[in-house]
């Protein structure tokens, strides 16, 4: 009979090799007792990049920095308790973007549940909807196979990455004790299962019908988060030429920068749609919609005036609609379905339709001011993977980010918009593509001060714009309150310079675009991780 603290790692061992073997590559660690027979596999494995993080908060918004990035689920392991309840914000942000995650929480063994024993509380079903799957494994066995584990691995790694991506959660118990009294050897990586997913085609018949409701009429395409893939993007720009039709993209759609064709690009569009004449004249008789719903109220309010054909192109077994106008769901790929209407006979909208839209961004264009924005993505090397905090960074973006040739991959938290760890998240995109530039609110800074313990040893520049508090209900109804300043703008008491001399990283502070332009060019060239605090009246 296997000693229990050996067993434990054995079962551990060939549990994390399952993962491996499925395709994980990296694992976010929170240090715990009970966790420790699956902490001692990872660490131990020579093919897991390991990543130690003390705040599962923390840990758990960095390692979905780490699946955005890679689009590949990373591992989060945590103890028994109140631990793996600190993931509940990244599960459900997780799962509202669709980014795959495995979760393993830890467990006290039967014997222990329900009784007062301490640290101890009912961990099955944690997260309840907002994971794709929940697996309650028993406890390590004498004589188990290997193999089951294997494919347990395979199984809930599958599920974390189709049909559609998210969350999974797995729930191991272990008895005492957990540490190993044998020598451990190193676990041998089983064969990987073949998984083929079905490739999504739209029907000929369907794309037919739709292409006759588009062709030759005034419609617009929109574009909101979705996945980066150059075949989308170059697809989508191709259909858009044909048909001679707008493009309205948001900075999450990927399609703003880059070396693809934008001559069809609107990304201006908050400046113009507020002009009631223009809208009342430019009426699409159809909008082409790929990825999630439009963030800007403009835009939605525009799109949500489309009441004759309203497409929408979603793979993944989701509904995107919140304002109940859809006419036609196609569930393929986005290229896949540009491609089946590129191969139809269409014929371009009538004269001067596109064109009255590009008059448009041209003149917003000439408007549009040299602030922070523009300066920050003027500074940024090419390539750079760019996080946007959620509130009022992300609609500045949206309005004044511009467009260019520089390939930029804006990253943001937009499942659920909340605006917790939004650092950590970025230093775990930092963790894929070696580096990050990150643009955040005081508020959502100060709320992930945490999160600036992962930055240490990397390239990442964090950007802290200081409105003083909750700029974003400067522009929402509560501003008129009496309670205003009290309970929605919170101006803080916060240094930011400390905070950064806290965890290790460099400081500087701006006061004007100039001095921001300086300090980022210094905080670029020095490499390392970085705060930058842009103070804004």
């Amino acid at each position: 009979m296997t000693d229990t603290g050996t067993l434990n790692f054995n079962w551990s061992q060939a549990l994390v090799a399952g993962f491996i073997a499925a395709g994980v590559s990296d694992a976010v660690i929170s240090p715990g007792a009970r966790s420790t027979p699956l902490a001692l596999a990872m660490l131990r494995q020579p093919r897991l990049r390991c990543h130690v993080a003390i705040d599962e908060r923390s840990a758990a918004f960095f390692a979905l920095g780490i699946a955005k990035a890679s689009r590949r689920p990373a591992l989060v392991l945590a103890t028994s308790g109140t631990a793996p309840a600190n993931w509940l914000p990244t599960v459900i942000e997780a799962s509202q973007s669709g980014v795959p995650l495995l979760l393993i929480s830890a467990d006290r063994p039967p014997e222990l549940q329900g009784c007062g024993a301490n640290q101890s509380i009912d961990q099955i079903g944690l997260f309840g909807s907002h994971v794709r799957a929940s697996h309650a494994l028993g406890t390590p066995h004498d004589g188990f196979d290997p193999a089951y584990l294997h494919r347990f691995a395979a199984r809930a790694y599958e599920q974390a990455i189709w049909p559609e991506p998210g969350p999974v959660h797995i729930n191991q118990p272990f008895r005492e004790p957990l540490l190993p009294l044998a020598d451990t050897t190193e676990a041998e990586i089983p064969e990987s299962i073949r998984v083929v997913h079905p490739a999504l085609q739209p029907a000929r018949e369907a794309i037919g019908d739709f292409a006759s409701r588009i062709s030759g009429r005034p419609g617009i395409i929109v574009c909101g988060e979705m996945p980066a893939c150059p075949e989308n993007t170059n697809a989508i720009a191709a259909l858009a030429e044909r048909l001679d039709v707008p493009i309205l993209a948001e900075p999450l759609a990927g399609l703003r920068y880059g070396d693809h064709d934008r001559s069809h690009l609107c990304v201006r569009y908050n400046q113009w749609l507020v002009d009631q004449r223009f809208v009342e004249m430019h009426q699409p008789e159809w909008v082409l919609r790929f990825g999630t719903f439009p963030i800007s109220r403009n835009l939605q309010n525009y799109v949500g005036g489309i009441r004759t054909t309203h497409a929408v192109v979603e793979p993944w077994p989701r509904w995107s609609d919140p304002a109940h106008l859809l006419t036609h769901l196609f569930r393929a790929e986005p290229a896949d379905v540009c491609a089946a209407l590129l191969a139809e006979s269409l014929v371009a909208a009538p004269g001067g339709w596109r064109q009255d839209f590009a008059g448009q961004e041209a003149s917003a264009a000439e408007r549009a001011e040299a602030g922070h924005i523009a300066a920050m993505l003027e500074e940024i090397p090419d390539s750079t993977p760019l996080f946007i905090g959620n509130s009022l960074a992300i609609r500045q973006l949206d309005s004044l980010s511009g467009s260019g040739e520089k390939f930029i991959h804006f990253y943001g938290n937009r499942g659920a918009s909340g605006i917790d760890g939004n650092i950590s998240t970025a230093m775990g995109i930092a963790a894929v593509h070696g580096s990050v530039v990150a643009l955040l609110g005081d508020l959502t800074t100060q709320h992930d001060l945490g999160g600036l313990a992962l930055a240490q040893g990397r390239n990442a520049v964090i950007v802290v714009v200081n409105n003083a508090g909750g700029g974003i209900f400067d522009h929402l109804p509560q501003r008129q309150l009496p309670e205003f300043e009290r309970g929605w703008r919170t101006p803080q008491q916060i240094s930011f310079e400390h905070a950064a001399l806290t965890f290790s990283l460099g400081f500087g502070r701006a006061e004007s675009i100039d001095a921001f332009r300086k300090a980022l060019r210094v905080a670029l060239a020095a490499g390392g991780p970085h705060l930058i605090e842009l103070q804004m009246p």
